[in-house]
């Protein structure tokens, strides 16, 4: 599992460096300045949560359940609120209105808080630990 989620957690980094350079150039004449913010959001929060899993990959203080868990709670956080962001903040560049699917961008922030929760659940939880 840890591998799995140090993986996961490499592809999340790496595209959000892409992204946040297409963000920042490719996209920079082609969409307002809020919508770069907007874009840049997204891409903030995908690299938070690609740090998020390596932390959570080198822990052995959590069970694999827990790790899985949280590693599928972060991948759908991720997909669900910075994929709606990146097509909201690009809106204008395609036929699709991204407006009709943004409620999913609070699902995605709630599927995020939760896996920080399911840490946190896990580090009351731990036992080994005596202080």
């Amino acid at each position: 599992m840890n591998k799995k989620i140090l993986i996961t957690a490499c592809i999340l980094g790496v595209v959000a460096i892409v992204l946040g350079a297409f963000g920042a150039h490719g996209l920079k004449s082609l969409i307002s300045s809020d919508a770069q913010q907007t874009f840049e959001t997204g891409v903030r929060y995908q690299m938070y949560h690609a740090l998020f899993l390596l932390c959570i990959g080198n822990l052995a203080l959590l069970t694999e359940k827990a790790k899985r868990i949280i590693l599928y709670l972060t991948i759908f956080g991720i997909l669900c609120f910075s994929g709606s962001i990146y097509g909201l903040a690009t809106n204008e560049l395609t036929s699709f209105d991204f407006k009709h699917i943004g409620f999913i961008t609070p699902i995605g922030g709630l599927l995020l808080i939760m896996a920080w929760l399911v840490l946190l659940i896990n580090f009351f939880k731990n036992k080994t630990d005596n202080s």
